[in-house]
């Protein structure tokens, strides 16, 4: 049975890949030149958010239109515009590849970078099936190459928090996990709280893709996963909760790249209707954003970019091919469960 311990304050926390000892802090220093394959809004996002990292230089932008990529490094402060995909993966003085171009794409992209010899951090999700990943993920290793899967909510400190808190089981076992907002935020949740070996032994799905609705993920031991999917525009509460046998963690909204979140372990279970209704004891732990990064017109928290960038930086520097708060089996299995709903809830 897991120890319970009580979690590091808010101000001390450590990101997971120097928490492991595999990385050192201090590397998020180290120099990287990025490459940005796109030049749409998310693409933007990244490099208003990342260039801020110590050690990031955006040094170059492209898209499938010239016009485009100039366009984009002049609005951006990007060091050089390239005409095409091909000129900025033949730069030498490119070292990584961000690939933020449509999700259709980004097998045949990430494959275009990794064989041009540049490691790939790709925008969610990272390919369109199963098969696809494996493909790419088999290329980065053929290659000695990192291919990082974008998903950018691990790396924010809060969900680091959620994910310590479970693992030295302070809230005990998880068996229940409620979310709301889309397939692939709500599903990584799930994967990150049941862990990426255990795979549902059932799911029920509402409504049709693209649409309102859910799904119910079923696993062994009588546990729970319940997804609510949401179309735009809405106010909805995107409240992300983990319940476990001893307690319960909960990120604020928005859940999906949270700054905020609460502890609650209650002294008896269960506590609210034992003993005249009384809450359990809280603890609430806060993560503001990076003060550095300015980022106008921007969807919620998107400086939180700058979080797994940084990692990045880190891991590249001491050799890793993979990010631990978010790993290739980790990536795979997500996949394996967004598809599955997707393919549930077709028209």
């Amino acid at each position: 049975m897991n120890k319970k311990v009580a979690p590091p304050p808010a101000e001390t926390f450590t990101p997971r890949d120097v928490s492991l000892g595999v990385t050192r802090a201090s590397d998020a220093a180290f120099p990287l030149r990025w490459g940005i394959l796109g030049t749409g809004e998310i693409c933007r996002q990244f490099v208003c958010a990342s260039r801020e990292v110590a050690g990031a230089t955006m040094a170059g932008a492209s898209s499938r239109h010239a016009e485009n990529a100039h366009a984009f490094a002049n609005a951006h402060g990007v060091g050089k515009a390239y005409d095409t995909y091909e000129d900025l993966l033949d730069a030498p003085d490119i070292d990584v590849v961000y690939v933020g171009t449509p999700d259709s794409v980004h097998k045949e992209h990430c494959l275009m970078a990794l064989n041009a010899g540049k490691h790939v951090l790709c925008e969610k999700i990272l390919a369109t099936c199963v098969e696809d990943a494996q493909q790419m993920y088999a290329a980065a290793e053929r290659h000695n190459l990192m291919l990082q899967d974008g998903v950018w909510s691990r790396f924010f400190p809060a969900m680091e928090q959620a994910r310590h808190l479970i693992e030295t089981g302070v809230i005990g076992d998880v068996v229940m996990v409620q979310a709301d907002f889309d397939t692939l935020y709500t599903s990584q949740f799930v994967t990150m709280a049941f862990g990426h070996e255990t795979k549902p032994i059932d799911i029920k799905v509402s409504g049709t893709a693209g649409g309102p609705g859910g799904a119910i993920l079923e696993f062994e031991s009588n546990r729970f996963a319940i997804l609510s999917f949401i179309t735009y525009p809405s106010e909805f509460a995107e409240v992300f909760e983990i319940i476990g046998t001893k307690g319960r963690i909960t990120l604020e909204q928005p859940g999906h790249c949270p700054t905020a979140l609460t502890l609650r372990v209650p002294s008896a279970t269960p506590s609210r209707y034992m003993r005249g209704n009384a809450p359990s004891p809280m603890q609430r732990f806060e993560y503001p954003l990076p003060d550095s990064v300015r980022m106008p017109r921007a969807f919620p928290n998107q400086q939180g970019f700058y979080y797994m960038t940084e990692a990045i930086h880190r891991c590249l520097a001491a050799g890793l091919r993979q990010c631990p708060q978010f790993d290739r089996s980790e990536s795979l299995h997500l996949l394996e469960i967004v598809c599955a709903i997707n393919s549930l809830r077709q028209p």
